[in-house]
């Protein structure tokens, strides 16, 4: 059985067609399909929308409403968490990515051929000033972080169920899932594919939730900001100690009878901004080891329902306390 996680925040529009489209993608899989929608807070009537038409839905489901917005990786967590099958693939329920890359990932995870597939966009239907941040992120991440991962990023993922189990031990918060798994390592292969224009409503994914987002990537799996700071505060030191040998000789010398403001102020600004620079950073890293002492849930579960398919299938689980490590990020599905 193959385990498709769908994560749910502000898709009501968009909802209607993903059923259509999942019908179809469970008519070509020749193994029984599962899908797991993981309603991740959403403020909109998805979960009325998935609570009425589930029900009568052929294809087996589970739903998982979660107590508030946790964010999309907490949401892929909770929906890896429940669902029960062999395999696992992540879509998004925008539909911007398609459906048939679930047939991909499925054919080489059975194969044998891998252990986690990623889709990996070759082209984005964007608006250009979106497209350029998001290239130019990705760009920076893999020749500092990740130096194995694809050109143009990756969004969504299958993998076997030994996977699925070691991502559920891990315990981080505030962290980048696609880059937790990339580190796990196992056998992995990309699969290409060109992200299709958005069709109904308005992505949530806003520009401040892309900065926490990258932030989080970064702090999350790489020194390298400390390290720069460090470089900085290195040669800032050596070119303060050669401009006050140079005025210290110059004054003695007689040629600077009264020291300038103008130089003294540009000294004090520049290392006063330094020292907030490495304050800040210092403190994103005191944050993250401070998220992970607290060892609190990735996410909260409300209630759950699930269905083997047809109307008269249905059952309804109370919510309950899961033993999930948390793989918590800040920013909203």
């Amino acid at each position: 059985m193959l385990s498709l996680v769908i994560p749910v925040y502000k898709n009501e529009e968009s909802l209607p067609r993903l059923l259509r489209e999942l019908e179809t993608l469970a008519g070509s899989l020749r193994d029984t399909l599962e899908v797991v929608f993981v309603v991740d807070g959403s403020p909109d009537s998805s979960l009325r929308f998935l609570q009425t038409h589930l029900p009568s839905w052929p294809i087996r489901t589970q739903l998982v409403e979660l107590s508030r917005n946790f964010g999309s990786f907490s949401a892929i967590t909770a929906g890896l968490r429940y669902g029960g099958g062999d395999y696992f693939a992540v879509l998004a329920a925008d539909l911007q990515e398609p459906p048939e890359l679930v047939l991909e990932f499925h054919t080489l995870l059975k194969n044998g051929d891998a252990d986690v597939v990623f889709g990996h966009r070759t082209r984005r239907d964007d608006a250009w000033l979106s497209r350029m941040a998001s290239e130019s992120f990705w760009s920076l991440y893999r020749r500092f972080v990740l130096k194995d991962l694809p050109r143009g990023g990756i969004d969504v993922f299958g993998c076997t169920r030994q996977v699925r189990d070691k991502v559920l031990e891990l315990k981080e918060v505030n962290t980048n899932l696609i880059a937790l798994l990339f580190w796990l390592g196992f056998r992995r292969r990309f699969v290409p594919y060109e992200r299709r224009p958005r069709q109904e409503g308005q992505s949530a994914w806003t520009i401040g939730k892309k900065f926490r987002y990258a932030l989080d990537s970064v702090f999350s799996f790489t020194d390298l900001p400390i390290k720069w700071l460090l470089w900085l505060g290195v040669i800032g030191t050596g070119a303060a100690c050669v401009a006050g040998l140079t005025v210290f000789i110059a004054w003695s010398l007689g040629h600077i009878p009264v020291l300038g403001y103008t130089p003294l102020m540009l000294v004090i600004s520049f290392f006063g901004g330094l020292t907030a620079l490495g304050l800040g950073i210092v403190g994103e890293y005191l944050w993250l080891s401070l998220q992970n002492a607290r060892a609190r849930p990735a996410f909260v579960v409300k209630s759950t329902w699930s269905s083997s398919g047809g109307s008269d299938s249905s059952s309804v689980q109370e919510p309950h306390a899961l033993a999930v490590p948390p793989i918590a990020d800040r920013n909203s599905s």
